[in-house]
């Protein structure tokens, strides 16, 4: 259920909504605007008709039930959208679109630091780069793991772009934590719901990717689990689904990023390297992505792809990004943010 507080709601008033969601058994989450206040009651298992009853509290201007399953994901909750900060980067809610690029996978102090330079002068604004990969064959190259978010640290002291990098296992939140600005869950890790309850407690923004089979519901459902548990610093990532398409490696579902943002508050970005697997696709679903409303982009950048250990064919080179990035639209026209807010 959500708690409209009227305009000019004293502090009293609402401590008094949020004193009484708690004797009723549910948790109160606060979101406050500028005029307005509302407070979230969830949870499952508290007594609905307590919450009916808080119509006739004082400085309550309406209590309505959350439609969606999602309860803190949906935006109901938070109709003007969210902004989230990794260092000093902002993402979401009419913010310009941020690109993160970077190699799939750390292979070497040269590699990373040529890359880094690269994209940062192409005007990236955040750094992308795997340190622990999975990887569907166990002979495949894995990841330098420890010695990669040590190099990953190196590169932004050199280029002050915020890190991004992938978390498989519980057992490795903290060294990464220690390393990255911001933690990915893997599209294979969507359902991860150990690692999502463990993420769901640091102090460290989380990318979300959508699982290869996830439904759009499923995806928003996984989010709920880093909301409801403490975090609400989420970036949801459409990133392909498994389709019949063969001529790629997956199918990016630009629909369903029209559909997230509508759905939720959370910002969302697209992934054209893996949503394609095909480096002449990620310029056009690049643009395409923004053009949906995609808040972000991230994109998979090598100095020499055709020596990539992982994902050569779906990465550009350095002049590549380049070129790509002078033409892609960054800066969000206000009837753009307009409509891509919704209701908002």
């Amino acid at each position: 259920m959500i708690v409209n507080m009227k305009d000019g709601a004293t502090e009293e008033q609402i401590e008094h909504v949020i004193e009484r969601i708690r004797e009723a058994g549910y948790q109160a989450h606060i979101t406050r605007g500028v005029e307005r206040t509302i407070v979230a009651a969830v949870g499952s298992n508290g007594r609905r008709h307590e919450l009916e009853a808080l119509q006739a509290a004082p400085g309550v201007d309406n209590v309505v039930a959350i439609a969606q399953p999602y309860k803190l994901v949906s935006r109901q909750v938070r109709p003007g959208g969210t902004v989230v900060k990794v260092g000093g980067v902002r993402i979401g809610n009419g913010e310009p679109v941020v690109v993160i690029a970077g190699p799939c996978s750390v292979e070497s102090r040269e590699q990373l630091l040529t890359t880094a330079r690269a994209v940062k002068s192409a005007g990236a604004r955040m750094l992308r780069g795997g340190a622990y990969k999975p990887r569907t064959s166990p002979y495949d190259f894995q990841g330098l793991g420890q010695e990669a978010l040590d190099l990953l640290a190196e590169a932004r002291r050199e280029t002050g772009l915020p890190v991004v990098t992938e978390v498989m296992s519980t057992e490795d939140v903290d060294t990464i934590c220690e390393r990255a600005d911001m933690l990915q869950v893997g599209a294979r890790n969507m359902q991860n719901f150990a690692l999502l309850r463990r993420l769901a407690t640091i102090d460290k923004p989380v990318l979300l990717k959508r699982g290869p089979s996830a439904t759009v519901k499923e995806w928003l459902l996984a989010a709920e689990y880093l909301l409801t548990g403490g975090n609400p610093n989420v970036v949801l990532c459409e990133r392909g689904i498994k389709t019949f398409e063969t001529e790629m490696r997956n199918t990016i579902d630009l629909a369903a990023v029209a559909l997230a943002k509508e759905l939720s508050h959370l910002p969302v970005i697209a992934d054209p390297s893996h949503g394609t697997g095909r480096r002449s696709l990620i310029a056009p679903l690049s643009k395409a992505a923004i053009a949906v409303g995609a808040d972000g982009l991230i994109i998979e950048v090598h100095p020499n792809p055709e020596r990539a250990l992982s994902d050569g064919p779906q990465s550009l080179d350095c002049r590549e990004f380049q070129a790509m990035m002078r033409e892609l639209p960054l800066q969000k026209c206000a009837v753009a943010v307009a409509w891509r807010g919704g209701a908002s």
